[in-house]
């Protein structure tokens, strides 16, 4: 069997044929199912979804296996793979509401509201008092900017739960959209009188003071909307912001901390931080905050100059001058830059540097010795990058309530970091690694009867997951070989041996002899499939080795000698779905994605459930930027094992948004 999921079905399939055969399996598949809930329930998703696998693989035409395997989906971030499996629950049974609903939370995801409005609306028609499918279903219509309609929408929420305050809170952020803020005020007071611990209420209450420069009052709204959500970031920054405009620098400091603490890649809390510490001579930590700036974005001038203001300060002028350097290279008439560097490069004494940055001054006619030319106020929005303004707070372009959708759901594995490279070779050895929860077992006739007929000393494995050669084995390997070579003298041409040797020289890593060995036996017998195998991975394993000081060319031709064999290979057992797999390996280190592709969609053609395959071919879809292909296929290999996936998922579907 090729795996060990189909090995647990043929097992089921085969017990005794009585009176409760029927039973007995729908017992199976029940425990199976509640096996896969207590996956979900531990948060062991990538396990949940091979529970699942089991059962939609068994009874095909049942819905419920098919939204629990969503449901994991969703919970590691595969939106699309997880749409996919609410569409077949859907098909199957569309009389239950969650799964409209689910199908609702992956549309969203994937930005596409218009869809997800129609599923709420769906799962409403099953379940009119669902509260939550009302409140994402209006949110769904405001990001469509469909004002009427979640205007009228909330309007039926009202009648239903008229002492429910978020309805209100939401009437405002609709009347506030609208451009009717006095309005949207209205509703936000009668949110508040409603409740008074409505925090979204205060925060908006908040924003409209703060447009209206009233500050204190925007701190004291913005006091009680942290307290009923302290963990908020966006909260703290904007409560910084309101501190700031009241010369309260160590209370905005503070917030930013705060804001940090909820959030540690908040790109405004660090950014306004770094321009406060730096004015109450916190250089060193400024630093430090401008740095992520710049981990984040390299090319932000404007966090590179405040950086180079602050090396100046700490004595640290070499870096200063770099960092004022590459400002000026892409503001060649920034005249502060140039008086700042001027007056640096004096402090080391390049007095010849100075006197051409302030001739440059001169020319420009520049009447000004600061060189600073300041709009009013005291802050810029995020999105404008005027260098002149180098000293200002950031705050976000519009001012928004957040919308919050009823939903709890997180994922734990996507958020490990994977790099975009494919799987690796499948390789023979004795030495099997187990991979971590994968399934899969490669199917090779040739190795079956080899390993059936006992022709090597060990059961020999072919896996991507080769461990590495034991200190108490090398002796054996060594006596082995020894053993073989005293046979050969007598018995020369012995396939049987040669493969021995070919193998036991293998796990030695001697690559040389091994690949000798198997020129003999494919000299006696050029259709020796695994022999074609194991001199392939041994070229490569070669390649890798010298990879340094091979020139690009030998190493191409090495390449293509290893994709000979693979190729001869296939032909001899074109069955052999990991033949085309490697194949699809070498063109990847070759460039040749167009082939790679190929090569993968055929060893998916042999067997559509190999997980390698179909996560290579997705990382090369994401490669050459055919995004929406490589999401399908990263789902396809996160179902069938490889949780990695879920990682690239994740990255790549930010991106695409």
């Amino acid at each position: 069997m090729r795996y060990l999921s189909r090995l647990i079905l043929l097992f089921v399939c085969l017990l005794p044929l009585a009176n409760g055969t029927q039973l007995t399996a729908q017992i199976n598949t029940d425990r199976m199912m509640l096996m896969g809930r207590n996956a979900l329930y531990y948060e062991d998703y990538v396990l949940a979804i091979q529970r699942f696998n089991m059962i939609v693989n068994a009874k095909p035409w049942l819905a419920e296996p098919y939204y629990y395997r969503a449901l994991a989906k969703y919970y590691l971030e595969d939106h699309q793979g997880a749409e996919i499996d609410c569409d077949n629950a859907v098909e199957r049974n569309p009389y239950m509401a969650e799964y409209f609903v689910l199908r609702a939370f992956c549309r969203i995801n994937r930005q596409r509201y218009e869809l997800a409005e129609a599923d709420y609306a769906k799962a409403l028609s099953i379940n009119p008092d669902d509260h939550n499918s009302w409140h994402n279903m209006v949110i769904c219509q405001m990001e469509l900017k469909e004002y009427e309609r979640a205007d009228s929408a909330l309007d039926e929420m009202i009648h239903k739960w008229p002492k429910e305050a978020k309805e209100y809170t939401m009437k405002a952020q609709v009347a506030f959209s609208r451009g009717d803020s006095i309005t949207a005020e209205k509703w936000v007071d009668h949110a508040i009188e409603v409740n008074a611990f409505e925090g979204p209420a205060w925060n908006m209450k908040a924003m409209m003071q703060a447009s209206r420069k009233e500050f204190a009052e925007a701190e004291a709204s913005l006091d009680k909307a942290i307290v009923q959500t302290p963990r908020s970031a966006g909260l703290y920054v904007n409560r910084a912001l309101a501190r700031y405009y009241q010369d309260n620098l160590r209370g905005a400091m503070s917030d930013y901390d705060a804001a940090l603490e909820a959030d540690p890649n908040n790109y405004l809390a660090h950014f306004n931080r770094g321009l406060l510490r730096a004015q109450v001579g916190e250089d060193n930590q400024a630093i430090e905050d401008f740095d992520f700036v710049l981990k984040q974005e390299p090319d932000n001038t404007i966090a590179l100059f405040n950086r180079a203001l602050l090396y100046d300060n700490i004595g640290n002028y070499n870096e200063a001058i770099k960092d004022i350097s590459a400002v000026i290279k892409d503001y060649p008439e920034f005249w502060e830059g140039y008086r700042k560097r001027a007056e640096i490069r004096r402090k080391i004494g390049d007095n010849y540097g100075a006197e051409r940055d302030e001739f440059k001054i001169l020319q420009a006619r520049m009447a000004v010795s600061s060189g600073t030319y300041h709009a009013s106020g005291k802050t810029r929005k995020k999105s404008e990058h005027n260098i002149d303004e180098y000293d200002k707070l950031v705050e976000e372009d519009v001012q928004e309530a957040e919308n919050e959708y009823a939903n709890e759901y997180r994922g734990l594995v996507q958020n490990r970091q994977t790099e975009l490279k494919v799987e690796p070779l499948y390789v023979l050895t004795y030495n099997s690694m187990p991979s971590e929860l994968r399934l899969y077992v490669p199917y090779s006739k040739q190795l079956d009867d080899l390993n059936a007929n006992h022709l090597l000393p060990e059961t020999l494995y072919l896996t991507i997951n080769e461990a590495s050669t034991q200190e108490e084995d090398i002796r054996k390997f060594f006596d082995r070989i020894s053993q073989a070579t005293s046979q050969l003298e007598e018995t020369p041409g012995n396939t049987d041996l040669l493969l021995q040797r070919a193998m036991d020289y293998y796990h030695v890593r001697d690559f040389e002899n091994c690949i000798a060995d198997l020129n003999d036996l494919l000299a006696h017998n050029g259709k020796h499939v695994i022999a074609l195998m194991l001199r392939a991975q041994c070229r490569y394993a070669q390649l890798e080795v010298s990879r340094q000081t091979t020139s690009a060319s030998d190493l191409r031709l090495g390449h293509l000698m290893v994709l000979q064999d693979y190729s001869r290979a296939a032909e001899l057992q074109p069955d052999m779905p990991c033949l085309y797999y490697n194949q699809g390996f070498i063109h990847v280190q070759l460039a040749d994605y167009s082939s790679a592709i190929e090569a993968f969609t055929k060893a998916l053609d042999e067997d559509e459930h190999f997980p390698e395959a179909y996560y290579s071919r997705g990382v090369i879809y994401l490669i050459t930027g055919k995004t929406e292909e490589g999401l399908s296929d990263l789902s396809q290999a996160g179902e069938y094992g490889i949780y990695s996936a879920y990682n690239l998922i994740k990255r790549h579907s930010i991106q695409k948004k």
